[in-house]
């Protein structure tokens, strides 16, 4: 699969227990979803790696992605199809060798200039963000909102090389999908919109063909 050829949505799992993000990755798959970001900002444990381990095999079934947010250990021991890396996580250059070429990286921007540095750390994709304001994350960077995405878009399309597909991220909603896709946005990472409605995964799928 070539990076162009990646879903167009993003799960990123939610939940404060690995029991409820279990069940908020399942009731996503069930509902289309075909690729999952997992999210645990608290501890790694034996538990941890055992539900990460459980979530690859279950995405598998449902011939489906499953990336790791950070832990990029965790990814190497259960063989994940990749890891998304956040601007202060460990360096790509860094989990690329320990995860191999054949191994999906994605990478965070906030800025324009954050973007060249995932082009030159040769990230598989990019996810750019906040498009608003989101509780999701704890320490939220400054929101970019239409105004921003339009401006880093465009300077993108200027650019005499291609940049990586762009994954907008932060507090979508259904109806800002069709101006992100308007404005070049390959896809969108979500949380809260499919944690709390899964079977809008189906329209957002239409809207993104």
């Amino acid at each position: 699969m070539t990076p162009s050829e990646y879903p167009k949505i993003q799960y990123i799992s939610q939940g404060d227990t690995l029991a409820i993000q279990s069940r908020n990755i399942r009731l996503a798959l069930d509902a289309g979803a075909d690729w999952i970001q997992i999210r645990w900002k608290q501890p790694k444990d034996t538990a941890f790696r055992d539900f990460c381990t459980s979530i690859k095999k279950h995405c598998a079934s449902y011939q489906a992605l499953c990336l790791l947010n950070d832990h990029v250990d965790t990814a190497r021991a259960i063989d994940a199809d990749g890891v998304h890396l956040g601007l202060t996580d460990m360096p790509v250059s860094d989990a690329r060798a320990l995860l191999g070429t054949n191994k999906i990286i994605g990478g965070t921007a906030n800025t324009a200039a954050d973007i060249l540095q995932r082009m030159e750390e040769r990230c598989d994709y990019i996810g750019l963000g906040p498009w608003r304001y989101t509780t999701t994350k704890k320490q939220l960077s400054p929101i970019l909102g239409l105004e921003g995405f339009t401006e880093i878009m465009t300077y993108l399309q200027q650019l005499d090389r291609p940049a990586p597909p762009i994954y907008a991220i932060g507090g979508i909603r259904l109806e800002d999908i069709p101006t992100l896709q308007q404005i070049g946005i390959h896809g969108i990472a979500v949380s809260t919109l499919l944690t709390e409605q899964p079977r809008q995964i189906t329209s957002i799928k239409s809207i993104l063909q």
